[in-house]
């Protein structure tokens, strides 16, 4: 399968420190991909590079054969990159249909804004029958599916999550996977940026393991959840 989107050798700085070092990845369409690593790896690095937060120095980053490396972050959205950001992020006075009306900013999704708002309606009852509650009064697993439900607005092709079961009960972390595993089954790729190494490469058909900025380990989720190297490091085996 051809490559959705292409990272090659990219380095991202923060003044003199390396955040990324060489990174290289791929994700086909159609795929879930996995991003394990500690904390301070790099993970959130690589997110925010892919969605035009940060520049990277080197390194091309190429979706759909367009290299959008040091594109701003509306011309990555507008592209059909979307981005649930670590810590769900939610605009805690407006509404929950507020919120997600302010997902629905690139042109082709204006066009299909009341289609997808039935969708993400029917995807996360909760946030129907919450439509009028302000945002910053949900709980976290509702604000969580508000971040996801947002970022479908904009009629993304690829979504990245980062860290999306952060804080959540172990219940709620399973119901997120849930979504994740179903989003992709109706046809979004996904880049899954995870500290619970474990669930991630479950639902994953190819990972990646950062470590210091670099990628030391690929393979099917499979193959890395049964790695020596990885079991020993992030499962505790």
């Amino acid at each position: 399968m051809s490559a959705l989107l292409a990272v090659d050798k990219v380095d991202l700085f923060y003044g003199d420190a390396q955040a990324l070092d060489g990174v290289s990845l791929e994700i086909a369409t159609g795929e879930i991909v996995a991003i394990v690593g500690a904390n301070g790896a790099g993970k959130s690095s690589l997110i925010r590079t892919i969605h035009g937060i940060e520049k990277p120095a080197h390194g091309s980053i190429r979706f759909d054969s367009t290299d959008i490396a040091g594109w701003p972050s509306f011309r990555v959205c507008e592209a059909g990159i979307g981005h649930v950001a670590e810590g769900r992020q939610v605009f805690p006075n407006l509404s929950v249909l507020e919120n997600l009306e302010m997902g629905a900013t690139p042109k082709r999704a204006r066009a299909l804004e009341k289609q997808t708002l039935e969708r993400v309606f029917t995807l996360f009852p909760r946030l129907s029958e919450r439509r009028r509650q302000a945002a910053g009064t949900l709980s976290g697993g509702e604000q969580q599916m508000l971040a996801i439900g947002r970022c479908l607005m904009g009629q993304p092709r690829l979504i990245m999550f980062d860290e999306p079961s952060l804080g959540l009960a172990p219940t709620i972390v399973q119901e997120v996977f849930r979504i994740v595993r179903r989003l992709n089954e109706e046809g979004l790729t996904i880049l899954l940026v995870e500290q619970n190494v474990m669930a991630s490469l479950k639902i994953a058909h190819r990972g990646y393991v950062l470590e210091n900025g670099r990628i030391e380990l690929s393979g099917s989720g499979h193959d890395l959840l049964n790695d020596d190297r990885v079991r020993q490091a992030y499962l505790g085996l």
